[in-house]
């Protein structure tokens, strides 16, 4: 048996069905070249800081589980998989990972519990709902509480590796049953309401005019690569405006800011 490690990508639950594929997959690719660490794959995808990727993966259903596992341990990420509430707090004492990917309706709780306990945790983390619930109340409580990406079970996307690989580099996947109703939603709000006479920008919360630039890449949906490029900065300086902006707008989450910045007239969209 393999020494346990809170990243290690052949960690399964007893609920994962089918995970001694994944396990014998390993440990063939480890026979075959290279010397693995404790508990880590020979080849892991990596960020922007050559961390390898680390993904909490929490569904309770077993099929769908293995199914995705061994599609995000085949493209080199770190995964480790919870199908209970419980069992994903377990595996967050060890360290928060840098994607969380979660189901809603879980045996034990909601998955809205989760995603909130981890955005107040760990910022950083990048949180991605995959669900069969499309209904207004579960997308939208879920992007409130600090999810960045909403995929519905049943239009799912055939490659998840490249799927996240797109969450980590700043963009927000979302199927498009789901946007569009975002869209008719946010209608629906500007034409019951009425137009505020215009009037000069607040920017109450003092942001420098390079942070507002950045704003508007987030609002236009640019990657953090791509705002870089487009204002002539480092890749690595982006990830701190941001936090920057998030502390000052007093938010959490790409839409938040985006939100409270248009509010306050510091962009238009």
């Amino acid at each position: 048996m393999e020494p346990w490690s809170p990243w290690g990508p052949y960690h399964c639950r007893p609920h994962d069905y089918g995970c001694h594929r994944v396990r014998a997959a390993a440990r063939l690719a480890s026979h075959r070249g290279g010397h693995a660490g404790r508990g880590t794959m020979i080849m892991t995808e990596q960020g922007e800081t050559g961390e390898a990727i680390t993904i909490l993966l929490v569904e309770d259903d077993a099929p769908t589980c293995w199914r995705l596992q061994d599609a995000l341990v085949k493209a080199s990420y770190e995964v480790r998989s919870a199908g209970t509430l419980a069992e994903a707090r377990q595996a967050l004492s060890g360290g928060a990972p840098r994607v969380l990917l979660t189901d809603l309706r879980l045996p034990d709780g909601h998955g809205i519990e989760l995603i909130r306990e981890m955005r107040q945790r760990s910022p950083d983390t990048e949180i991605m709902v995959i669900s069969a619930l499309g209904d207004e109340e579960s997308v939208i409580s879920a992007i409130t509480v600090g999810a960045t990406g909403y995929l519905l079970k049943d239009a799912f996307p055939t490659d998840i590796a490249t799927t996240v690989r797109d969450l980590v580099a700043g963009h927000s996947p979302i199927s498009a049953s789901i946007a569009r109703f975002i869209v008719r939603r946010t209608q629906g709000a500007a034409q019951n309401s009425a137009e505020p006479p215009p009037g000069p920008a607040l920017n109450t919360a003092r942001l420098t005019p390079r942070e507002i630039d950045i704003l508007w890449g987030i609002a236009k949906g640019f990657s953090y690569a791509e705002i870089a490029s487009h204002l002539g900065l480092s890749r690595q300086t982006v990830p701190g405006h941001i936090k920057n902006i998030y502390r000052k707008l007093e938010v959490h989450t790409r839409s938040e800011a985006v939100f409270e910045a248009v509010q306050q007239g510091l962009i238009k969209l």
